[in-house]
């Protein structure tokens, strides 16, 4: 792939001529995606096997860090396969099948995660703050074979679904459980597992179960494809890359292993954000992710300075509680170079406030949901800074229009915002009809 230098600012339609050019790392195809001509990144990783395999360049680099203890990609790796040989092996896992994991942001849920990836299953990321009885109900709702969680979610799950496997993180004893750290003791973990009956993964096959938030009834499960995460972890970069031709800057060379950077997760990862644009994205880059045991901006701050965090944000929230906390100025926050948000409306002052206390910092906003696998639009840079009160445009790959998809609006009307690109799910889980009023063909 090439890389195209340049040495004076380009407009937006310049830079992304620049950056979707022939033999460019953001070069695009189109290809019939279940009936759809989509537009896609030619150059996207196939499957969430093949980013999990890429990851053994950095082996060395740490990529976990949660309180004390520091997790490096050779022994991310070495879990993940042993994980992935045990629900393989002795739980009968098949591609399909659905493992669900309920826990707080610890480094067993991101082992976990990568686990049922490779071996094909479909990870359900529950949503850990839900009470007994919502667990159950997305545990039944995904008909999950095996359920992979901490005590606080067993504990509310005590009495229920006696049928699932459950496997225990974090706990020496719990009922009708096998622990994790019992079951990465059985099996051998230096190379990827085999998928059973020579099967091999496509990027159209199912990948992850998101659920939504249940503000039309039950929580809906969002089913995502590989191509669906693999296209995030290109159009989460792509807005960096645009910033960096918007202000005059040359691109990375490409090709060359990237400098490792470092992340503060401060959202769930079981939100498509914390889990697709920023674990599997800082997992595909080499990068280090830094987890929280919950959202505190004085600790946020501790890390900042401790780990060298080079970007960190979620929902606006996260910024404004940093940028008004006394310990601010007292902490070393040069190493800070990105502040990204989303989820909700940001106040146009958050951009001057955070120029303020953070001169060097580029930083972000952007829209997607649950159902378009993260970014849709993003809105950084000069841009960010001349239009603090829009979320951006559409990168490349999607097509977004207001109104009806058959007959959008003129320009400066509100209405219904539709997407089409290679980062929509597939489906509603086992609700046709809540997905035949949000999925429409043809357009």
């Amino acid at each position: 792939m090439s890389q195209p230098r340049t040495t004076h600012p380009l407009t937006l339609r310049e830079a992304d001529r620049v950056l979707t050019a022939p033999g460019a790392t953001f070069e695009m195809e189109t290809a019939l995606i279940r009936g759809q001509h989509l537009r896609l990144w030619k150059h996207a990783p196939p499957t969430l096997r093949d980013v999990f395999a890429s990851t053994t360049r950095f082996a060395q680099r740490e990529f976990v860090v949660y309180e004390n203890e520091r997790m490096t990609f050779a022994e991310h790796f070495e879990h993940a396969n042993r994980l992935g040989h045990a629900l393989l092996e002795e739980f009968g896992v098949r591609p399909g099948d659905r493992v669900a994991l309920a826990m707080r942001n610890y480094p067993e849920a991101v082992v976990s995660f990568w686990a049922a990836a490779i071996v094909g299953a479909v990870v359900v990321p529950i949503n850990a703050w839900w009470k007994g009885d919502e667990l159950e109900y997305a545990l039944k709702d995904c008909a999950a074979r095996v359920l992979i969680a901490d005590q606080e979610r067993l504990a509310r799950l005590e009495g229920r679904m006696p049928e699932i496997i459950r496997i225990a993180v974090r706990t020496h004893s719990a009922p009708d459980t096998v622990t994790l750290t019992d079951l990465l003791a059985r099996y051998d973990g230096t190379q990827i597992p085999h998928l059973p009956n020579g099967y091999e993964l496509a990027p159209d096959d199912p990948a992850t179960l998101f659920y939504t938030s249940g503000t039309t009834g039950n929580p809906k499960g969002a089913l995502g494809t590989h191509r669906n995460i693999c296209t995030n972890i290109l159009s989460t970069s792509y807005g960096r890359m645009r910033a960096l031709l918007r202000r005059g800057e040359e691109l990375p060379e490409p090709g060359a292993t990237p400098a490792q950077k470092s992340t503060l997760l401060s959202v769930p990862l079981f939100h498509a954000t914390g889990c697709h644009a920023i674990m599997v994205t800082c997992a595909f880059g080499g990068n280090k992710l830094v987890l929280m045991r919950r959202w505190d901006a004085g600790s946020a701050l501790a890390l900042i300075e401790a780990e060298r965090i080079n970007s960190f944000g979620g929902v606006p929230a996260v910024p404004w509680q940093i940028l008004e906390h006394p310990a601010l100025n007292a902490t070393d926050t040069s190493s800070v170079e990105a502040i990204g948000y989303g989820g909700v409306p940001a106040a146009p002052e958050l951009v001057k406030r955070i120029a303020q206390a953070f001169p060097a910092v580029s930083p972000g906003n952007g829209w997607g949901l649950t159902e378009t696998s993260a970014v849709t639009t993003q809105n950084s840079g000069i841009d960010y800074a001349q239009r603090p009160d829009s979320v951006g445009v559409p990168v490349p790959v999607c097509d977004v229009v207001v109104g009806d998809p058959h007959a959008p609006l003129p320009p400066e009307n509100a209405g219904e915002l539709w997407v089409r690109g290679p980062n929509v799910v597939r489906e509603y889980w086992g609700n046709p009809q809540a997905t035949a009023h949000a999925f429409v063909d043809g357009w």
